[in-house]
This record gives structure tokens, sequence and C-alpha cells, in this order.
């Protein structure tokens, strides 16, 4: 049997106006279980890429597609703390409230 892809995204585009463009001609596909790591300079699209996989950003052109009956998680760079807690106190219902994408 076949692997069938759990996600896919095909000739994604990221732009912010007026006139930055972080993602361009964007292709891939992940396969259940997949470890993905994204690498790149600072401004390069490496969240918008990771927010527009969790869908949280629809501001883009092209496909970015789940396979239903999957999910995808993300734990963001700047996550809302509760102040009155502890960084101790606040890691597990960082890690029990969100997914690491």
């Amino acid at each position: 049997m076949v692997a069938q892809f759990i996600f896919t995204m095909r000739d994604l585009r990221r732009f912010y106006p007026p006139d930055r463009e972080v993602l361009r001609g964007i292709n891939l596909s992940f396969y259940p279980g997949a470890k993905i790591g994204v690498i790149g300079a600072n401004g390069s699209g490496k969240s918008s890429l990771l927010r527009i996989m969790a869908g949280l950003d629809d501001g883009f052109s092209g496909e970015a597609r789940l396979t239903p009956g999957f999910s995808v998680g993300y734990l963001s760079q700047e996550p809302q703390l509760d102040p009155t807690k502890t960084s101790w106190a606040t890691s597990p219902t960082v890690s029990a409230n969100s997914e690491i994408c």
C-alpha cells in the first residue's frame, strides 16, 4: 500500500504589502509521521510558512491542503502567557494547549 501525503503545498506565495515577497513557488508534501525543520535567515518567511501550514494565515496564493482526518498544531514564537504564573508553571499549560508544528 502506498502512503499518502497528509499535507501538500503547491506553488505557494506569500506577499506582504507594499513590496515584501517572503515565499514564492513553494512546493512541499509530507508523509504521516514526517519530522521537518525550517531553516532560513530572519525575515525569510519561516514563521509565515508554519502559520500557513497551521491554518492561521490565509493571505497567500497557491494551494496549502491538509488531508481530512489529520491536524496541524502550532506554537507561536511569542505565546500568550499567564502573568500570574512562573515560566515553570506555565510550561505544562503551553505544552497541553499547543502542539508544535
